[in-house]
């Protein structure tokens, strides 16, 4: 089972660890790009942390974090768009802010595998496929 419980969300962060959600695309058809958010926890409790990158990936190369921005100083790439104190915040500010859903939330560096799902579906148009 990839996705953790709520239980289990808050408890990772609890534990300072963080956790993240693939997004899926981002950009246009000349200049295509994925999103994924990250909460992080801080010294001031958790920032939520947007990144939008190139997708350059495929099935055998879908680690995340070694993607480039969408674009050259393209802002939205590791951009912190809330720092709060508590977790529960930070997760619902995920959710109003970056299109984040509840219930498919992971543990930290387990994105990559819902992004090679989405490279597997075709590159989808939305999302997770289903969720159109």
């Amino acid at each position: 089972m990839r996705f953790l419980e709520e239980s289990f969300v808050l408890g990772a962060l609890a534990r300072g660890r963080a956790v993240e959600q693939f997004l899926g695309p981002a950009g246009d058809a000349e200049i295509r790009g994925v999103r994924w958010v990250e909460v992080v926890p801080n010294h001031a409790g958790f920032g939520v942390v947007l990144h939008t990158s190139a997708d350059v990936g495929s099935e055998q190369f879908c680690d995340l974090v070694e993607f480039p921005p969408l674009a050259l100083g393209d802002e939205e790439f590791g951009r912190e768009i809330a720092e709060v104190r508590a977790a529960v915040d930070a997760l619902a500010i995920a959710e109003a802010r970056t299109g984040a859903v509840r219930d498919r939330w992971v543990n930290g560096g387990i994105a990559r595998d819902e992004y090679r799902d989405f490279v597997r579906a075709g590159r989808p148009d939305h999302w997770p496929a289903d969720a159109t």
